[in-house]
Formats: structure tokens, sequence, C-alpha cells
């Protein structure tokens, strides 16, 4: 099993906060980044065979990775400005050919979703049932139990809210590498990498991994660096992460 964690976003949202280090080096509190305390979970699972894309600060970000995690492997993405996380995965795919932890790198999640994924027997992505549909965040439309379709203009009566957090089945991997590829190829470099995933959900089988309220949220602005690091820091000392 390897992870891989999609770092090579700007931040814009940020503000000051991605002023001079990329957004996964934000402090969320309890002596923890975003990316300390996902690698802190990582390498308690065992995980150690660990990928990251990196795009701005990016020898910043390498040092800070390899400090607290030496078997790290960074892969950059020189077109980060121009391209989405799509291309990175693209440039990185050489080192992907086996079972993924997929994680967005400004997620912050806890113990038992990374569990759960970890222990899926197949591919998984974690999706939370019951909460209204998010307007611009990720939906995944499901059919008989199984996800068909992810994105963020995926709406229906049939959809529920997801969070970039997946296991990927090393053949599954393979498939959506292989469409990831394509994608580039023809220039598609702006698209989300769910896009390519999309055009293969006849040969993918992927389940829905229930949140339940658990923690497993992206941090795109002040808003939710607030709010996410306040649930954060109630599981940390409570110490039920």
């Amino acid at each position: 099993m390897k992870a891989l964690i999609l770092n090579s976003g700007v931040g814009r949202r940020m503000g000051e906060e991605t002023r001079e280090h990329p957004k996964c080096m934000t402090s969320i509190g309890a002596g923890h980044t975003i990316l300390s305390w996902q690698l802190e979970l990582l390498k308690e699972a065992g995980v150690t065979d660990v990928v990251i894309t990196t795009g701005p600060f990016a020898q910043t970000l390498e040092d800070y990775a390899s400090q607290r995690l030496a078997s790290a492997r960074c892969v950059h993405n020189p077109r980060y400005a121009e391209t989405n996380y799509i291309y990175s995965m693209y440039l990185a795919r050489e080192l992907l050919l086996d079972d993924i932890l997929l994680l967005h790198g400004d997620l912050v999640l806890e113990r038992s979703v990374l569990e759960e994924l970890l222990a899926a027997p197949g591919s998984a992505v974690a999706v939370e049932y019951g909460v209204p549909l998010p307007e611009k965040d990720f939906k995944a439309r499901l059919d008989q139990g199984k996800v068909r379709e992810i994105g963020v203009h995926v709406f229906g009566a049939e959809c529920v809210a997801s969070q970039p957090a997946y296991r990927i089945a090393r053949a599954d991997m393979e498939l959506w590498l292989e469409a990831i590829s394509r994608f580039c190829r023809r220039g598609e470099t702006g698209a989300y990498a769910e896009n390519a995933l999309n055009t293969i959900f006849d040969q993918v089988e992927m389940t829905p991994l229930a949140l339940d309220g658990r923690l497993c949220n992206e941090i795109d602005n002040l808003e939710d660096l607030a709010a996410i690091s306040r649930r954060f820091q109630a599981l940390i000392a409570t110490d039920k992460t």
C-alpha cells in the first residue's frame, strides 16, 4: 500500500496563510499542520511509502515532509499554476502502480476514517449521507450501492456528498492512470482527475464509505480553517481520533 497526497495547488483563498508556504503546512492546532497530521496517521497505520506532489514552495514542502517522514518522495509539477492535479498525478504515474490511499493535501480526517479506508477490500471513497449536497465541492452518484460518478457538477436524488479520501485497488489505479494519461496527452490538464475516473466506472467497482458525521473535510478558505481546526482540536483533546 502506498499513499498519494496531492499538494500542487496554489491555495489562493487562504490569504496570508499561504504567502510563505503551501496550504498543507497551515497549522490546525494541537501542534499539528494539515500535512503533519496526515503523515502521523499514515505512519501509525504502517504506511511509509508516501508520494507527495508539489507546486508552489516545492523545496519548502519537500524539506518539511522529509523531516517528518524520511521515506516520503516528492514529485514536482512545474506547471502547477496552469494545470489541475490530474497533471500532477500524470507526472507521478510511475510511482503509483500499487494499492493507493489518495488524500488531498488540504484534507483533515480522523484516525478511524483512514483506518477504514485502508481496511476496505477494494476501491472506496469517503461519503456523507443525509447532508445537503455542496454546491462547489464533490458529490458521488450512487447506483445499487456502488459509486458510478464523482464530480463537482454531479447532482440528483441519487447523489451524496463526497470527500477526496480514496482507497484505490491496484488494478483500478492502473485503469485510472491510463485514463489520466489519455486526458493529459489530449491537453486536458485543467480537468479534475475524477473526470478521467468517470470514464472508466464501467470497469471499476468502488464502494462508498460512510463518514457518519466523522471529521473528513477539506480546508478551502479561512472560514473552513477556523471551523475544522475547532473540530480537530476537540478530537485531540478527547482522544477520540
